[in-house]
């Protein structure tokens, strides 16, 4: 009954901060107008530019419309009119590409599809009623956003207070709610429902229920690039649920039958792993590298690339554009909030911890020295660790009304289509 009475607050809290973040982006664009174009980074004056934003179809939705800038125009146009839609850029072939990359590459596959389809499937009845599909999918979208939230935020109370109890359980749910970027989680963006995938199948971990972490980790893949990277906490499960059993069956005299529990182990992280790689070596793969190499340069691994483009970030926070002063104190803060925290648990929680530690690793070694606020979401040794300190008075405070007023600055920019990660 207790259990039921928390899980009922959760759902109040998250309808609470639903209805909180959509009237407050629908206030700020009511109330006043932020100056364009954005000279944060090298590349954002051009994207920003009034002209740029008019001529995109994919903004010009009537509702939900402060809620979809930047990405979400890949996202609304794979959704209605498929990757090889004819109003999205493209990059030339390669010299001597041979088919089927001979041709030009929507930029669309930079961006994988599970969102995209659910997007459609929610938008197609809503069409068929009669409403106008950028609204339906627009709709949809943040449906799907704020619906995958819920369940991340249950998965990390479930999660957290099975160790720490009900009050670090609820401080971790309110943290994520309040994170400087949490606001991704109510846009037509990815971050919602990959939480609420990545979150669940944690939480499925902790509880030994691996072929439906499996599941879960298997559908990730296919929603954000770092989705395959759960499958070191499944592994580090795999390897305790391992060595218990075995434990057991020595002190009990039992037989254990090895062969079908390598069987049966091996699926639960193999179902991932298969599912990433034919998406990898099939077309789709090969067409997501050459976008981000090509549009977006990005690169798997690039280090030497990354290297250069985040110490020009470091040395941008002494320089002489207060905007870029602003932005990158915020990446590398949280940056390193990120890690100090994978650190901070990588005892008592090694697979998450290494988890988080290989998103930070993958995201700051492609090459590009942005968005790391953004992707630091999903890093769950996060909200643990706040959730932790957040027992002293004394730093829930300040945390909280740091994490509150950041997250209304950046919530801002994005509804204004300025850069905020």
């Amino acid at each position: 009954m207790r259990q039921l009475v928390t899980v009922r607050k959760i759902i109040l809290l998250w309808f609470a901060w639903v209805t909180i973040m959509l009237s407050y982006q629908t206030l700020v664009a009511a109330r006043y107008s932020a100056e364009k174009p954005d000279h944060v980074l090298f590349w954002t004056a051009e994207a920003t530019h009034q002209r740029t934003l008019q001529q995109n179809p994919y903004f010009a939705q009537s509702v939900f419309k402060t809620q979809a800038a930047w990405d979400s125009e890949y996202y609304l146009s794979i959704a209605l009119k498929g990757y090889n839609d004819p109003q999205i850029r493209t990059i030339p072939p390669e010299p001597n590409a041979k088919p089927p990359f001979d041709r030009p590459i929507s930029v669309n596959y930079a961006f994988f599809p599970v969102y995209p389809h659910l997007i459609r499937f929610i938008a197609t009845p809503l069409i068929y009623a009669g409403l106008a599909p950028i609204d339906a999918a627009t709709f949809a979208g943040v449906f799907i956003s704020i619906t995958g939230t819920l369940a991340g935020m249950l998965a990390l109370f479930d999660w957290v207070q099975s160790s720490w109890g009900k009050a670090a359980g609820m401080r971790a749910v309110s943290y994520l709610t309040i994170f400087p970027t949490s606001f991704f989680l109510a846009q037509v963006y990815t971050e919602g429902l990959f939480i609420g995938f990545t979150f669940s199948c944690l939480a499925l971990i902790a509880r030994r229920r691996l072929l439906w972490a499996s599941g879960l980790a298997t559908i990730a893949t296919l929603t954000r690039a770092a989705g395959v990277l759960l499958v070191i906490p499944l592994a580090w499960a795999v390897w305790q649920t391992y060595w218990a059993d075995r434990s057991e069956n020595r002190h009990s005299g039992k037989r254990a039958n090895w062969g079908r529990q390598a069987i049966g182990f091996g699926a639960i992280l193999l179902a991932p792993i298969l599912t990433h790689l034919i998406w990898r070596f099939s077309f789709f793969g090969g067409a997501f590298k050459r976008v981000e190499k090509h549009y977006f340069q990005c690169e798997f691994l690039a280090i030497d690339r990354a290297v250069s483009a985040w110490s020009q970030a470091f040395l941008s926070l002494f320089g002489d554009n207060p905007q870029a002063q602003a932005y990158y104190a915020i990446e590398f803060g949280v940056i390193g909030l990120g890690i100090a925290s994978c650190l901070l648990t990588a005892r008592r929680y090694p697979g998450i911890s290494l988890f988080g530690l290989g998103l930070i690793f993958i995201s700051m070694t492609c090459g590009l020295s942005w968005s790391m606020s953004r992707y630091l979401l999903t890093v769950p040794s996060v909200f643990l660790v706040l959730s932790h300190w957040g027992k002293n008075e004394l730093f829930d405070r300040i945390w909280t009304m740091t994490s509150v007023l950041l997250m209304g600055l950046l919530a801002s920019l994005f509804t204004f289509h300025l850069w905020a990660g």
